[in-house]
């Protein structure tokens, strides 16, 4: 077993029921379902801790509300607080969820975007063979290049997995540069995919040209038709579960979650996946977007 360094956010998710997205000027009514601590560094943590893998969580904790919600929950579910500091509140987000289960986001951004040069210097980076790093936490250039900057100081054997998340459109083409470097495994969804391939590229192609510069596994994945991988030597779809869908939020993240906890405990790069589609296929099954 190995450890897993997570670094990003933890957000308070407001959730809310609607018939349909509100368009400009309109008016939707809304079914308030819950209040809960989020995030995706949050729900990463979550899928590891379900199935007993070894991870940290490291998100900053600030002063405020929200900062008290989330430290108010880390204690309840006896998670360390590595990171406290007082420069701002953490952020919240709406989450709008529609029949079909596609939700749609409305964040207001707290301390995880106010990243400090040195608080990775509160961790000893040899102690971890894996870390997780979102676009959600790297959209900000400047940010990025302090996060990626410390990280690339890890030990060679170490993978960073990068989950590209809605925010991949909002990076530079610098930061995307960054993270196209070995030892580098990126993780994203079909909407995603496109900012790593030209038009017409199939999903082949472009995993492969993702490689030569990673020289790492590549994931996309694909809703209920599954995940694809490619690994440098062959490429293949793992099939997903099928479960009637309640809501998508913390899909994504617990899929990533899922395949570090089978990295780190030394599956394959196959049957990670199934273990990352297995927990997915839970977590988009229930109103909660974490299995915490």
């Amino acid at each position: 077993m190995t450890k897993t360094l997570i670094l990003g956010a933890a957000y308070v998710d407001v959730v809310v029921n609607v018939p349909q997205l509100p368009f400009s000027g309109g008016d939707v009514t809304g079914d308030l379902k819950s209040a809960v601590v989020g995030g995706s560094a949050f729900n990463v943590y979550g899928a590891m801790s379900y199935v007993n893998a070894d991870a940290d969580l490291f998100v900053p904790i600030g002063k405020g509300q929200y900062a008290n919600l989330v430290r108010n929950e880390l204690q309840a579910k006896q998670i360390p607080e590595l990171l406290s500091v007082s420069d701002a509140d953490n952020g919240w987000d709406i989450s709008m969820v529609e029949p079909s289960g596609e939700r749609s986001f409305l964040t207001i951004p707290g301390i995880d975007q106010i990243w400090k040069n040195d608080w990775l210097e509160r961790v000893d980076l040899d102690d971890y063979k894996y870390f997780y790093v979102s676009g959600y936490q790297v959209e900000n250039e400047q940010i990025a290049n302090s996060v990626l900057e410390a990280l690339s100081k890890r030990s060679n054997d170490a993978y960073l997995l990068f989950d590209a998340s809605p925010r991949i459109s909002h990076l530079t083409q610098r930061t995307i540069n960054q993270l196209l470097t070995k030892n580098v495994i990126i993780h994203c969804n079909e909407d995603e995919i496109e900012y790593f391939g030209a038009t017409g590229d199939s999903l082949d192609e472009i995993a492969q040209k993702i490689y030569l510069k990673t020289h790492s596994p590549v994931l996309f994945t694909l809703g209920s038709k599954g995940t694809y991988y490619f690994d440098g030597n062959q490429s293949a779809t793992i099939p997903g579960e099928k479960v009637a869908v309640v809501n998508t939020i913390g899909a994504g993240d617990t899929h990533c979650g899922g395949f570090l906890a089978g990295l780190s405990a030394g599956k394959s790069i196959a049957d990670s996946i199934k273990l990352a589609n297995k927990l997915a296929a839970k977590v988009v099954a229930r109103e909660s977007p974490s299995l915490l």
